[in-house]
């Protein structure tokens, strides 16, 4: 399944762009061990940007269900911010993947530094052929990881195939919200190309679910909770006037002509967020 605005992403590629951008954030001094959106509960939550980025985890945790006896794969795991998470708060072993040598390297680092590295093992290789045996997970989760693989569908295979019988997948992977507006707004190719990303395919997300083995519990759009108050406030006061604030700039995701920032989406509604469980039967 792949999007008719950008190419295929390659998995090499993928790595590349994230091992930039994780040397660059550390040089910079905007490194961040959580490597994703916010989610703020209700419209009027007074949450800061890093504490919606918590609660995304633990809104995982609460749908995962898993515990110290538990075995987590986090796919596409980041800098490790919240496979280490789910290691404080639930004590399940986690082992993280990431295409991204320098997010391993990282998120090794950070797990010896909490002192939770025999709990927390972060290697490198792809989601779309996974180098674990069948049946060797408790729990999946994957926070906006399968917008960057070349085949969702392959890789919710091998999610089905390493999963126990029982097992919980929680994810979020980006969308189009109805209506599709006549011209597409220019914020969401910009996501498209700067990050080697795809939108997924809303109608057949379910059907797809199914085809690799797997049973849906929950589909939500989370939109206003995630992707569309992210944007506004890594905006800032000056983006209501249209205006990106200058010092945002210096964080792009993405280089040269292809550079992207999450304030390119403030205020794209059609820029939807999908938060699925499911589970293997």
């Amino acid at each position: 399944m792949t999007d008719p605005a950008v190419n295929t992403p390659v998995p090499e590629a993928v790595g590349e762009l994230y091992d930039r951008l994780t040397l660059n954030a550390m040089r910079e001094g905007t490194f961040n061990p959580n490597v994703h959106i916010g989610y703020w509960d209700t419209p009027d939550s007074e949450a800061s940007i890093e504490d919606a980025m918590d609660r995304l985890t633990d809104v995982f945790i609460e749908r995962m269900g898993v515990d110290g006896a538990s075995h987590v794969l986090d796919l596409g795991c980041g800098v490790g911010g919240p496979g280490l998470r789910v290691v404080d708060r639930t004590g399940a072993r986690v082992t993280g993947i990431s295409i991204s040598e320098e997010q391993i390297r990282t998120a090794n680092r950070l797990a010896a530094e909490a002192g939770v590295a025999d709990r927390a093992v972060f290697q490198h290789g792809d989601a779309m052929k996974l180098p674990f045996a069948d049946g060797s997970f408790d729990a999946v989760m994957a926070l906006e990881s399968l917008c960057h693989m070349p085949d969702r569908e392959q890789v919710l295979a091998e999610i089905s195939r390493v999963l126990v019988p029982g097992g919980r997948l929680v994810l979020t992977d980006v969308f189009e919200r109805a209506p599709r507006k006549e011209v597409r707004h220019p914020g969401i190719d910009s996501f498209c190309r700067g990050l080697m990303a795809t939108m997924a395919d809303v109608d057949d997300y379910v059907p797809m679910l199914h085809r690799t083995g797997l049973r849906v519990r929950e589909l939500l759009d989370v939109t206003e909770q995630t992707t569309l108050r992210t944007g506004r406030e890594l905006t800032g006061p000056a983006g209501s006037s249209g205006e990106r604030p200058a010092a945002l700039d210096e964080g792009n995701f993405g280089f040269g002509e292809a550079a992207f920032h999450p304030a390119d989406l403030a205020g794209v509604d059609d820029f939807g967020c999908l938060l699925v469980t499911a589970e293997r039967p």
